[in-house]
């Protein structure tokens, strides 16, 4: 009898090959395909005494050399290639095969390419994988949307392949249509947001403080051991403290100009679609934009002259007020992203847990941090606060950092260095715990111009001023 492996991977760049390599690692059958052979060839060169391998050259070869049902992860590029690759292995798969897309696509994509298949007798799982090459191969977190069928047949497969953290895999079953990629999504929104803080709290020592790269990361490593333990902040300090073949610290001799390829985008854009209000990864978002116009910026300098900046004394108090700022920005930033995942959830009618994903952010993603052992026990068995802020642990540690948090953000305004994340993050803070705010104002004026009418505090119903005629109220509803 023939042997078959047990899944498929198609799509050998660096992430479709570690894959790949990790599901073999883990004693399953590997097929695996690239449109250019040349790379199915290296792979198995290098690495085919690791596990089971059954290369092919063809399609409909690799197709027929997996066990049926068929599972078949595809890792291309997310959009028009994704749809292509569909089409390729359609007249090669039988009902009920499953194709798993791997990549960073966007939701609202796989929610389309989720019902396609379905009339097609085919299933499809929109999986999201976070860890980057390192963790595909060792074990990432790995977040599957599709039917619960498809589900159980990968279960096996990936939750052994999935980062494990106290004996628990970093994957579970996320939701149906495109949930397993709009988790993923936001998860990149968070990573953003998590970077430009640290990102922030980099620039306030170099440019307020004048520490250099290796004093910062020093900092950075001694944050790691507390409540800041993250993989973020653990690398941030790995980062600076590299020192290239000049003898300098690597990071002053990077363009400052960070690249982006859409998701952190996209989060926002749900956002603004939802009505969440996701002020710190959205800043986030546009703090890399702006970065990205370095001639403008260059030309700005020369017109817009900025005042020198003395360098101040720098004490363990100072230290301590960044290192307060950032966690209290970070807290919000995790707040937000879940607020979007509960309302997303609702509207789409996915019922996430936010437990599990608190869970499985635990280990092998990006933005894997200690306190995410705090989320899950927040939202554990369905409980928790309408915002993440309102639950004891994390309220107690805003209010805590809180005197720190604004005079950070007051000295970095008075200094005019940019802190987009932790001052929206604090303004966001502020405008939450006020039970009136100033847009009673807002909506008087968009009556005044628009005829939108009012609700009042002390009537019920909705109403229209009459302002540039008679100036008399009139109410328009009940």
């Amino acid at each position: 009898m023939t042997e078959l492996a047990d899944i498929g991977v198609m799509g050998l760049a660096v992430m479709g090959a570690n894959l790949a390599r990790n599901a073999a690692r883990k004693g399953f059958g590997v097929a695996v395909y690239n449109r250019h052979g040349g790379r199915t060839d290296e792979l198995i060169e290098n690495y085919g005494t690791e596990g089971r391998f059954f290369p092919s050259k063809q399609v409909a070869d690799f197709v027929a050399s997996i066990a049926r049902p068929r599972p078949i992860i595809i890792m291309v590029k997310a959009g028009k290639p994704v749809d292509e690759v569909i089409e390729e292995l359609i007249p090669h798969l039988d009902e009920g095969d499953i194709i798993i897309d791997g990549g960073n696509s966007l939701f609202t994509d796989t929610n389309r390419r989720f019902h396609y298949l379905t009339e097609k007798k085919l299933r499809f799982i929109g999986m999201g994988v976070s860890g980057g090459e390192e963790g595909a191969l060792e074990g990432p977190s790995m977040m599957p949307g599709g039917t619960r069928e498809a589900y159980a047949r990968i279960e096996p497969i990936v939750t052994r392949m999935a980062a494990q953290v106290d004996g628990e895999p970093c994957c579970t079953y996320i939701g149906t249509e495109g949930s397993g990629h709009f988790v993923k999504m936001v998860h990149n929104g968070i990573e953003y947001a998590d970077m430009q803080l640290i990102t922030e709290a980099y620039d306030l020592f170099k440019t307020v403080y004048g520490l250099d790269a290796g004093t910062i990361s020093k900092i950075f490593a001694d944050w790691n051991t507390g409540e800041l333990n993250s993989y973020l902040i653990e690398i941030t300090a790995a980062v600076l403290a590299k020192v290239d073949d000049t003898g300098k610290p690597l990071v002053d001799s990077i363009v400052d100009e960070a690249e982006q390829k859409g998701t952190g985008r996209w989060t926002a854009q749900s956002a603004l679609d939802l009505g969440i209000p996701l002020t710190s990864i959205t800043e986030a978002v546009f703090a890399r934009a702006l970065s990205a116009r370095r001639s403008a910026r260059a030309e700005a300098e020369k017109l817009l002259p900025h005042p020198a900046v003395a360098t101040l004394p720098i004490g363990q108090a100072e230290i301590d007020a960044i290192r307060d700022a950032l966690y209290a920005s970070k807290i919000v930033a995790y707040a937000q992203g879940f607020e979007q995942l509960t309302v997303a959830s609702q509207q789409y009618g996915w019922d996430l847990k936010l437990d599990e994903l608190a869970t499985i952010w635990r280990g092998g993603c990006i933005i894997r941090a200690r306190f995410l052992n705090r989320i899950r026990e927040a939202y554990k068995s369905g409980g928790g606060a309408a915002n993440l802020i309102l639950e004891d642990y994390f309220r107690d540690a805003v209010l805590k950092a809180e005197p720190a948090w604004r005079k950070v953000v007051a000295l970095a305004v008075e200094k005019g260095i940019p802190v987009p994340a932790f001052a929206s993050s604090l303004a966001y803070y502020d405008g939450l715990r006020r039970a009136r705010g100033p847009a009673n104002l807002l909506q008087g004026l968009r009556d005044y111009f628009g005829a939108h009418t009012y609700a009042r505090l002390d009537k019920s119903g909705k109403f229209h001023t009459r302002w540039s005629q008679d100036g008399a109220e009139v109410q328009v509803s009940q």
